[in-house]
C-alpha cells in the first residue's frame, strides 16, 4: 500500500476521475467477489472432484496463502515499477487463473490454479486503492476511496448469493469464469482512461523476504492440512521443517532489509501491535465459521447452494446499516470500547451457531447466530481500522494499512487449515460431521480473546474517520480520510 501522491489532481468529478473509479472498482470487485463466492461453491467442488475435506480447505487456503504472502510485495512492486502495470498484470494473471479453475480437470488442477489466482489477487488488490491515491486530487481523495469501499463491499456482499445461484442453476465452474467478462473490462478501461504513476523508490524489492514468509506458511499450512490423512510421512515432517526455518528466516531478513515489506518497526507501538492481534483473532473466527457454516448448512441440513448463500447476507446488510454509525460512535468514544465489546458480540453469535443442527429451522437455528455475529462484526471492524491507523505516523499509515490487511487474510489461511484439525473434522468424505459445535465455540472462544486483547492494548484517544461503507472488509481507509481529532 503506498501513501497519497501529493502531486495528485484529478479531480473526482471529472471524467477521468470517474473512469479511474470505475477501473479499480472494477478490478478489485472481481477479487472481493471471487473471496465471498467459493464458500458456497465448495460442496459442490467436492462431490464433482473428490479428495475429501483437504481438498475443500485447499481450495480456500491455496488463493490465500500465496495472496496474504504477496500481498505487501504486489504493493511494492507497484509503487516502484507501476501502479497501473502492476494493477494490470495483476488483472492478466487473475483473469487466467480463474479460466484455470473454471476448466480444472481434477481438484489437485484447481489447487494449482487457486494458488495463481492468489498471485493475480497480489498484485490487483493494493494496486486499486494506489492507483486512487496517487491520481485523485487531495480534497476528493476521501471520497473516491469511500466510493470504492461501498461498491467493492456490495460486490463482496453478492458474493455468496450469486455463487450460489450459479452452482444451482449452471455449475460451480461458473464461479470462476464470472471473473473473466469483468476483468477484461476492467483491463481496458485502465488501459485507455488510468494514468501511470510510481513512487520513483530505487533499489531491488524485499524478494528474500517475500520468498521467506511464502515457503513458511506453505510448509506450515500444508503440514496442518495434510496431517490428519497422511500421517507423520516424510513429506509431511520435511513440509512443516521448511515451514519452521521459512518463517524463523523471515523476520531475521527483515531486520536487515533496507526496504522491507514487513517494517518490524511498526510494531512498537503497543497499540498497532494489539489491533492487529484483534484482527488476526476476529478474522480467523470469522473465516473459519463462515468456511464451516456453508458446508454444515449444506451437508448436514440440506440447504441448496443458493439458500446457503442467502443464509448469511444479515450479516452483511447489517455491516451496511450501522458500520458507518459505529465508526462515529468511536469517534466519541475512542477504539478501545467497541474493540472490547464488538469481539464478545461476535463470541455470542458464533456460539449461537451452534444451534445450527439437524432439525432446526433457519429462524430458529441459524438466524440468531447471524445477526449477532453480523451486530458484534460491525461493531468491531470501524474503531479497528481507525486504530491502527492511529498508531502510527501518517506517512506510514499505508503501510500500516496494508500489514493490517495482510494479516486479515493470513488469519483466514490459517484458520481453514486449523480449526477442523483441533475440532476432530477429518472425515475423509469431506464433510464437517460432528465437530461442526466445538468448531463454532472454538471460533468464540477466539474472538473473545480479541475482545480482551483490546481491552489491554488499545488506548482511548478519539480518531477522526470518515465513515466508510463495509468499513474492515477491505481496509480500504488510508491516510485522507483520517485524522487525529486536536
Amino acid at each position: 500500500m503506498s501513501s497519497p501522491d501529493p502531486t495528485a489532481s484529478i479531480p473526482l468529478a471529472s471524467s477521468a476521475g470517474r473512469w479511474i473509479i470505475v477501473g479499480t472498482i472494477l478490478g478489485s470487485g472481481v477479487a472481493f467477489l471471487d473471496g465471498s463466492v467459493v464458500n458456497v461453491a465448495l460442496p459442490a467442488i467436492g462431490r464433482d472432484t473428490g479428495g475429501g475435506f483437504a481438498v475443500l480447505q485447499w481450495v480456500l487456503d491455496a488463493y490465500l496463502l500465496t495472496l496474504s504472502s504477496l500481498l505487501l510485495l504486489g504493493g511494492a512492486l507497484g509503487d516502484r515499477y507501476g501502479r497501473r502495470r502492476v494493477f494490470q498484470a495483476g488483472l492478466v494473471v487473475f483473469t487466467a487463473a480463474s479460466l484455470g479453475c473454471g476448466l480444472a480437470p481434477s481438484g489437485e488442477a484447481l489447487i494449482v490454479a487457486r494458488l495463481v489466482q492468489g498471485v493475480g489477487g497480489a498484485l490487483l488488490v493494493p494496486g486499486s486503492l494506489a492507483l486512487i491515491n496517487s491520481t485523485i486530487a487531495a480534497n476528493d481523495r476521501g471520497r473516491a476511496v469511500g466510493t470504492w469501499a461501498g461498491l467493492t463491499g456490495v460486490s463482496s456482499a453478492l458474493g455468496p448469493f450469486v455463487g450460489g445461484w450459479l452452482v444451482d442453476a449452471v455449475s460451480w465452474r461458473w464461479v470462476f469464469f464470472i471473473n473473466v467478462p469483468l476483468a477484461a473490462v476492467a483491463l481496458f478501461v485502465t488501459a485507455k482512461h488510468v494514468p501511470e504513476t510510481r513512487s520513483g523508490r530505487a533499489g531491488t524489492p524485499d524478494l528474500a523476504g517475500a520468498g521467506s514468509v511464502t515457503l513458511g506458511l506453505a510448509g506450515a499450512i500444508y503440514a496442518l492440512i495434510e496431517l490428519p490423512a497422511r500421517g507423520w510421512n516424510p513429506l509431511t515432517v520435511l513440509a512443516l521443517a521448511a515451514g519452521v526455518a521459512g518463517l524463523v528466516a523471515f523476520p531475521l531478513i527483515e531486520r536487515r532489509t533496507r526496504d522491507p515489506i514487513l517494517p518490524l518497526n511498526l510494531f512498537a507501538s503497543r497499540q498497532f501491535t494489539g489491533a492487529n492481534l484483534t484482527t488476526f483473532t476476529v478474522y480467523a473466527a470469522l473465516s473459519g465459521a463462515l468456511f464451516l457454516l456453508s458446508l454444515q448448512l449444506q451437508q448436514t441440513l440440506g440447504y441448496s447452494a443458493l439458500r446457503a448463500g442467502v443464509a448469511t447476507l444479515p450479516i452483511t446488510v447489517i455491516m451496511l446499516l450501522i458500520s458507518g454509525r459505529m465508526g462515529a460512535l468511536a469517534q466519541r468514544t475512542g477504539p478501545r470500547l467497541p474493540m472490547t465489546i464488538g469481539p464478545f458480540g461476535c463470541a455470542a453469535g458464533l456460539a449461537l451457531m451452534t444451534l445450527a443442527v439437524p432439525g432446526s429451522s433457519y429462524l430458529t437455528g441459524v438466524l440468531p447466530g447471524v445477526v449477532v455475529f453480523g451486530l458484534g462484526l460491525s461493531i468491531t471492524v470501524a474503531p479497528l481500522t481507525s486504530a491502527v491507523l492511529a498508531s502510527v505516523e501518517q506517512d506510514r499509515a499505508g503501510v500500516a494499512s496494508g500489514v493490517n490487511n495482510a494479516i486479515s487474510r493470513l488469519a483466514g489461511l490459517v484458520a481453514v487449515a486449523v480449526l477442523p484439525l483441533v475440532a476432530g473434522m477429518t472425515e475423509p468424505g469431506g464433510t464437517v460431521g460432528a465437530g461442526f459445535g466445538l468448531a463454532m465455540l472454538i471460533s468464540a472462544a477466539v474472538c473473545a480473546l480479541g475482545g480482551v486483547l483490546s481491552w489491554f492494548t488499545i488506548g482511548t484517544r478519539r480518531v477522526e474517520v470518515e465513515p466508510l461503507p463495509l468499513p474492515g472488509l477491505n481496509h480500504a481507509c488510508q491516510d485522507p480520510c483520517t485524522r487525529e481529532r486536536t
